[in-house]
């Protein structure tokens, strides 16, 4: 067990004596009849003489959150998944039992039988009369969980953050409750729900760079799906008219505030309708969550109020820059639009299209800008290759994206049934992968052949419940509204003392990097001199064999103005260091013994080698 300390082992003595005890530190199923929300609710007006009178025997199980020991008697708190009721522990009435009392810990898991009473301060207390010890928690929690500055570890050990943070727990029940009032509005609007592969051939229905995988059985790749429309618009053709999945994606992306690698989507589709209707629907659809959810359509978010109330303003795309000071002759020639964005300090990949250049724009000066719900339509056919043209401009297509607090939530269009008009749009965004976009769409034939037997006109919305969850309850990172975010892999000793001595010579002003493989982990250039570093977390004494390897690993890039360094993170015994030496004598090697907590120990001892 890492990161032992002396609660953890006195912990573990309790365990050990509760053993002794012939008490089972981990316990069995135990029977209940009555949770902290429940008790508190029927009785919270009873008074001390009507509970006395009237005795209410009751039985709960949670986890100990507070305790106070007073000898002979003890008041705890037990919290359960509805919130939390005070205990009261008697060693009169326990008998023998209060023994095992005094060995239960913050953080124990507990189940108890009693009877009600009002304290002295007219607390509602339960007394026990039967204690059952269910798990014992050798690891303590933590003192000053709220209001951690590291919130990455809040993440990391959400199970603790649920214990201790109340309101995390309610951000969670309340996304819940937010796709069961989706999942509910849909049904009754006909909807059917259904699910497609998560796994797929060939990876469609976004702009997206994949996950990839094998399948060793039929010895073939496959990607994790980026999005499910062209199995979802498969069904349109096979005659199911109103189909919706929520679903998991996976985009082998960024991470940030807004993005996960690993995110929940809706998608439905409507059979004969527009993206007109799409828009009336979302207008419906999400006031109607946000009142199940929140029971008003004005949220706070932020310091600002949003307003669900529709209907929202509808604004084409070009019409929107417009509106926000992009010059109209940016919006009609590539050229001018690039020179532009780059004038205005908005980075441009060279190599996307003119679509996507004003779409880079459109992020830059309109989305953020897009507090109240509004629908931004009539995009660029180059960024919709999977929507229908509109009849006015074929240069354009009957899309839309709604943004609330500057952030797109749901995105739709009239689906392109064309199979025709598909096939050179696939061809098309084939040349712009060639010509180095590794996220425009790939050419999936078997979708253009489903369309030729024929998709019947209708309408798709994506909405991402992930910033829908964050809308509706106020966060302002999709690392709060995720059980599990993603996250780089929890730094180990090793990386910590590895990183120590990186920034220690960076901060002496040598060159240094960091290099693979088992020995010389960081490489170093200082006035002509390169030093080849190995600098590990010691868990145990320095071994012959580790310094066979090192020394092995030197013989390989010896040579003139060639150094070694060995660090080590703790000080290293007489012993140890005569056996260093005698082998840096040995093979004549300049090799040197480094240790020391703090990076200030570290500059100083490798101010003396590298000079």
């Amino acid at each position: 067990m890492e990161e032992t300390n002396e609660y953890i082992k006195n912990r573990i003595k309790k365990l050990g004596a509760l053993k002794e005890m012939g008490v089972e530190p981990f316990g069995g199923a135990f029977e209940y009849s009555d949770t902290a929300a429940s008790v508190l609710g029927i009785y919270n007006d009873a008074t001390g003489e009507s509970l006395e009178q009237n005795r209410a025997e009751c039985s709960i199980a949670g986890r100990l959150v507070a305790m106070r020991d007073f000898g002979k008697a003890s008041f705890a708190h037990v919290q359960d998944s509805t919130g939390s009721l005070q205990v009261y522990f008697k060693k009169d009435l326990l008998g023998d039992v209060y023994k095992v009392v005094k060995k239960l810990d913050i953080g124990d898991i507990i189940g108890v039988r009693g009877a009600l009473f009002r304290t002295q301060t007219g607390e509602l207390t339960l007394e026990v009369s039967e204690l059952n010890l269910l798990t014992k928690s050798v690891r303590p929690l933590p003192e000053k969980w709220h209001g951690l500055k590291d919130v990455e570890l809040r993440y990391r050990q959400r199970y603790v953050d649920l214990i201790v943070n109340p309101d995390v727990k309610d951000t969670f029940r309340k996304r819940s409750s937010i796709i069961k009032a989706i999942r509910d509005f849909l049904e009754a609007e006909g909807f059917m729900e259904v699910e497609t592969p998560m796994m797929q051939s060939i990876p469609g229905g976004a702009a997206a760079r994949p996950f990839r995988t094998h399948h060793n059985a039929l010895s073939m790749d496959l990607y994790l799906r980026i999005a499910p429309e062209l199995y979802l618009k498969r069904l349109l053709v096979g005659g199911f008219e109103r189909v919706f999945e929520i679903n998991r994606n996976f985009r082998n992306e960024g991470i940030s505030t807004k993005h996960n690698p690993e995110f929940t989507m809706l998608e439905f589709y409507a059979a004969y309708k527009d993206y007109h209707y799409l828009m009336d629907f979302t207008e419906r659809l999400l006031p109607h969550v946000a009142e199940k959810a929140t029971g008003s359509m004005k949220l706070p978010y932020g310091e600002q109020e949003i307003d669900l109330t529709p209907p929202w303003p509808r604004i084409p795309m070009l019409k929107s820059m417009l509106d926000a000071g992009v010059p109209s002759d940016v919006l009609g020639d590539e050229a001018e639009a690039r020179a532009w964005a780059k004038d205005n300090g908005i980075k441009i990949d060279p190599k996307c299209s003119f679509g996507k250049v004003l779409d880079e724009i459109f992020s830059d000066r309109v989305e953020p800008n897009l507090i109240q719900p509004t629908f931004i339509t009539e995009y660029p056919v180059e960024l919709s290759p999977l929507a229908k043209r509109s009849p006015d401009n074929p240069e354009l297509v009957e899309r839309f994206e709604l943004f609330i607090a500057g952030r797109e939530i749901a995105n739709a269009f009239s689906e392109l049934n064309d199979p025709m008009d598909q096939l050179g749009r696939f061809e098309d965004q084939e040349k712009e992968r060639e010509a180095g976009d590794d996220e425009s769409h790939q050419m999936d034939r078997d979708f253009v052949r489903a369309l030729e037997y024929g998709m019947p006109p209708a309408a798709g919305e994506g909405i991402g419940i992930d910033r829908l969850v964050m809308l509706l309850t106020n966060n302002h990172s999709i690392r709060d509204v995720l059980l599990f975010p993603h996250l780089r892999p929890e730094a180990t000793p090793q990386d910590i003392y590895l990183n120590q001595v990186s920034k220690a010579l960076g901060e002496l002003g040598v060159d240094v990097e960091k290099q693979p493989g088992d020995m010389f982990n960081l490489r170093a250039e200082h006035n002509g001199v390169v030093y080849y570093i190995e600098a590990r977390h010691l868990t145990g004494d320095i071994t012959a064999g580790h310094l066979e390897k090192f020394y092995g690993a030197a013989s390989a890039v010896d040579g003139e103005g060639v150094k070694f360094i060995l660090c080590v993170d703790r000080a290293m015994s007489g012993n140890q260091m005569n056996k260093v030496k005698s082998h840096g004598r040995k093979i004549e090697r300049n090799l040197s013994a480094v240790s020391g907590e703090d990076r200030e120990a570290l500059k100083t001892q490798l101010q003396k080698i590298i000079r």
